[in-house]
């Protein structure tokens, strides 16, 4: 069976693993010169900066993948369990840092706000892990169900119920916090997934119990990750070619049958795995509809920094807030702009587990991140005056970064990088109780052609991401093999952290 991977992001990286694990003749075509899609390296001032997902978590998606084509993931990356998930801080005043350990982020909540709220803390933990339990292997590893299905799937509505899904995180983070700093903390969940915390579900508290189960610092940087995902997939006998942009995916009787490059060639296949955002595929005659502007989930204003910081310890990931949260959701969302005083997300890349903090007056890397509105196709932004707003509050928080030679990448940016998307870096928003069901699933909008990426179920983010292709892969041989059965724990037998 040939089957043509398009896209070496996360999901295509491990959908082609999977697929040529299985004797699949598997082609993988890549637009950029490396693989990785949205995780990319930006050269600034001689080093590369990783300049796209900074998070690495979920750690057993991966163990997975290579254990089921009979590696070790250890003997592919170095990774380092992160004892300090987090540093916050505020314009107004007031650091805390949060741990891996539950009780230790406790007593620095207790110190910070009061016994109360860590014990809020602690309660809000629980609740986290048994959302987790419930939807880990009905939702988040198998294929995207309806509602019903999901019911059917976990086999306890009461279990279902609680997790919250007709509650919006930021109110439902009410019940478990007094101090407002404490919900506008954690309803940054929201973002992990490109929403607005008052208009997501209750039900991503979850991403609490994901961190917990473990971030993990990669020797290298993200870029790592994809370099063995591609090292993985072409050991198993998948071929690459790199510079290679399809510019449509070739249609016949009705079903996905290959895809034409630029520069008119063609080549045929009996299953294409469309890894990139579900916007592109009406631009490549593959069907589908495109998301519509108000449902497109969060995009950015990011930085890449080489450069000598003082006055704030970072650590390696970090966020500097203003006072008023819900106001920075109404501009990106409902006013189309970046907040006046926006949210400003640091990964210190030099820092933490498996770096070295930089000596005094020494340039360190650094992505630099704002939330912006996914319009990169209709409007434009000023980089500039958006840095100055920016680096004011982090200033505000005692941080000082010298500003030369940093590279900036704006909506327009990620549009171009990413078409169909207006800059949208998660796909569809998860607004609303159905959000979560809303993305569409493993099989395209064309029989033959196949869909992952974090614009499909499970989500994004790197893990979830690897997951779509895991569960692209797995529908496509079902499909080849005649069976409709749904695809359901994918790598849950790694599950036993």
């Amino acid at each position: 069976m040939r089957v043509i991977v398009m896209g070496a992001g996360m999901g295509g990286l491990a959908a082609a693993a999977d697929l040529a694990r299985q004797g699949c003749d598997v082609t993988v075509l890549e637009a950029a010169a490396t693989a990785g899609g949205k995780m990319r390296h930006v050269e600034v001032a001689g080093r590369g900066v990783d300049a796209g997902p900074t998070v690495f978590t979920m750690r057993w998606i991966f163990e997975g993948l290579f254990a089921d084509a009979g590696q070790l993931l250890e003997d592919h990356l170095t990774i380092a369990a992160s004892d300090l998930l987090a540093r916050h801080a505020w314009r107004a005043g007031g650091r805390l840092d949060l741990f891996a350990d539950i009780e230790r982020s406790a007593d620095a909540i207790a110190a910070f706000a009061s016994p109360a709220d860590a014990q809020g803390y602690r309660d809000f933990c629980a609740r986290s892990a048994a959302i987790h339990r419930t939807l880990v292997g009905p939702f988040i590893a198998s294929e995207r169900p309806s509602m019903l299905d999901l019911v059917r799937r976990v086999g306890d509505l009461g279990a279902l119920w609680r997790t919250m899904p007709m509650r919006t995180l930021h109110s439902a983070l009410g019940v478990y916090f007094r101090d407002a700093r404490l919900r506008q903390l954690f309803a940054r969940y929201a973002t992990y997934v490109g929403s607005s915390p008052f208009l997501a579900p209750a039900t991503l508290m979850l991403v609490a119990h994901v961190e917990q189960d473990g971030v993990w610092q990669v020797k290298g940087g993200m870029r790592a990750v994809a370099l063995a995902l591609h090292k993985l997939a072409e050991g198993q006998g998948a071929t690459f070619r790199f510079n290679a942009r399809v510019e449509r995916v070739l249609v016949e009787a009705g079903r996905a049958a290959g895809v034409r490059l630029a520069g008119g060639e063609e080549l045929r296949a009996d299953a294409v795995v469309f890894n990139g955002d579900a916007s592109a595929l009406p631009a490549l005659g593959a069907g589908g509809v495109a998301t519509p502007r108000a449902k497109r989930s969060l995009s950015a204003i990011t930085w890449c920094v080489n450069a000598p910081t003082s006055g704030f310890d970072l650590a390696h990931h970090n966020v500097f807030f203003a006072e008023d949260y819900a106001a920075e959701f109404d501009a990106v969302f409902n006013r189309r702009r970046v907040a006046e005083a926006p949210t400003v997300y640091i990964c210190a890349q030099d820092r933490g587990a498996v770096g070295e903090a930089p000596a005094p007056g020494a340039p360190e890397r650094l992505l630099v991140l704002v939330n912006a509105p996914p319009d990169g196709d209709v409007a434009r932004f000023d980089a500039t005056a958006e840095e100055a707003r920016a680096f004011a509050l982090l200033e505000r928080c005692g941080l000082h970064v010298q500003r030369d030679g940093m590279v900036a990448t704006t909506p327009e940016g990620f549009h171009a990088l990413f078409p169909g998307t207006g800059g949208a870096l998660y796909g569809r928003a998860n607004h609303g109780m159905m959000g979560s069901f809303a993305r569409p699933g493993a099989r395209g909008p064309l029989p033959g052609l196949y869909l992952a990426g974090g614009s499909v179920h499970p989500g994004p983010g790197i893990p979830m991401a690897a997951m779509s292709g895991r569960l692209a892969a797995a529908r496509v041989i079902e499909d080849r093999a005649g069976r409709t059965r749904p695809v359901q724990g994918v790598g849950l037998q790694t599950r036993a952290r």
